[in-house]
């Protein structure tokens, strides 16, 4: 089961481009130079705001910062989901995909595939390790071979 769009709305009520409920999210990634297939793009370190980058390298919808400006050569459909928080979103979309898929038996490969490559990520006065991230998307497998 992936991750939808209309999955998204729920957690992050305000949008622009294409409202396409039934856009199916094959990858997550945090990082502009990941490489992935049908992607939503989440650039949670201040440094990786490289939309066109994402969207080059198979980004189909991104979260965005509400106080950041979009940049203007977005294309006016492509699907971004407004954040205050980029951090506690992802925290969030985990969280939410995790309950989506408890108790199911779907493939890994059916699964929407999440990408976290940094080291640190901070959260307020929070400091997220990529150990702890892992552990949480480690949870998520789990749940679901069970």
């Amino acid at each position: 089961m992936l991750l939808t769009y209309e999955d998204l709305r729920r957690l992050f009520p305000n949008a622009s481009g294409i409202d396409d409920a039934d856009l199916q999210f094959h990858t997550v990634a945090i990082s502009s130079d990941t490489k992935q297939q049908k992607g939503l793009y989440i650039p949670v370190e201040k440094d990786s705001t490289n939309l066109q980058e994402a969207i080059e390298n198979g980004a189909i919808a991104a979260i965005w910062d509400k106080d950041l400006q979009v940049p203007s050569y977005t294309p006016n459909h492509f699907p971004i989901l407004y954040t205050k928080d980029h951090v506690k979103g992802l925290i969030q979309m985990i969280e939410f995909y995790n309950d989506k898929v408890s108790g199911l038996k779907s493939k890994r490969e059916d699964m929407t595939q999440i990408f976290i490559q940094n080291e640190v990520l901070f959260h307020e006065n929070r400091q997220y390790g990529k150990d702890e991230l892992k552990e949480i998307m480690n949870s998520l497998i789990e749940g679901r071979e069970k």
